[in-house]
């Protein structure tokens, strides 16, 4: 009697972790239908050291930071006008030694997004970059748009929660690569980032608030917004929905 509840104990336990390895393996499902356009989440540091003054500069890093953010989004404007027919849907995260939604992942909205930066939260706390990725990756599976983008400004090395070197590599095995995954380096060395390369990704370093911005339009004008509707239009099919 004993010897057959210690086996259907270990048959248990052995069919729990085959289901637990089999979740770890399974490739992301997007939870709604999708279809044409593009899904940002933007991750925004706010850790402490973004109180520090930012270099050429008299402001704290997170002021220069919030501009910044809010120059390179007005370009969406002018692509919205051109391309009415590929939504851009922008979420933005902010993230210390935790993690917030500070709007979820909604059609392009000038206004609102302009009052959510200016509403981020003061600068304190660790850095929790890898915690972010995995906040922000299972949105961008709910926006219903084939095309994603995660895009992090942070000052620092990850001190709280999963390295971010673990996280991304994970979002990239298990997205079959369609989340692509962005970083800038703010005041900091991209060197800290080079695994984003591994990863589908990439990194661009910035020191002051004008290669700040002059980064960011990199990523978002030159990728993010150029890149998605230039390989529509070059006959690439979008990716299969699994």
């Amino acid at each position: 009697m004993l010897a057959c509840q210690a086996n259907g104990r270990r048959d248990r336990s052995a069919q729990a972790r085959a289901s637990r390895d089999a979740d770890s393996a399974a490739t992301y499902q997007a939870e709604v239908e999708e279809g044409l356009g593009a899904a940002v989440a933007i991750l925004i540091d706010t850790s402490g050291s973004m109180r520090d003054e930012a270099p050429g500069d008299t402001r704290p890093k997170y002021v220069v930071a919030q501009e910044a953010l809010e120059a390179m989004l007005d370009a969406t404007d002018a692509f919205v006008a051109k391309r009415p027919d590929f939504p851009i849907k922008i979420g933005i995260y902010s993230f210390s030694s935790h993690v917030r939604t500070l709007r979820s992942i909604q059609p392009y909205d000038r206004a609102a997004i302009r009052s959510v930066l200016a509403g981020l939260p003061r600068p304190g706390g660790g850095t929790a970059i890898g915690e972010a990725l995995r906040e922000a990756r299972p949105d961008l599976y709910r926006a219903g748009v084939f095309r994603k983008y995660v895009l992090v400004v942070t000052d620092g090395e990850n001190t709280s929660g999963r390295s971010p070197d673990e996280v991304a590599r994970e979002i990239f095995q298990k997205s079959d690569g369609a989340v692509q995954i962005y970083f800038v380096a703010f005041d900091t060395s991209p060197e800290k980032f080079a695994f984003l390369k591994e990863a589908g990704g990439d990194v661009i370093g910035a020191g002051t608030g004008v290669e700040l911005r002059q980064a960011l339009d990199r990523i978002y004008q030159g990728k993010i917004l150029a890149e998605a509707p230039d390989k529509l239009e070059q006959g690439e099919r979008e990716p299969v929905k699994k």
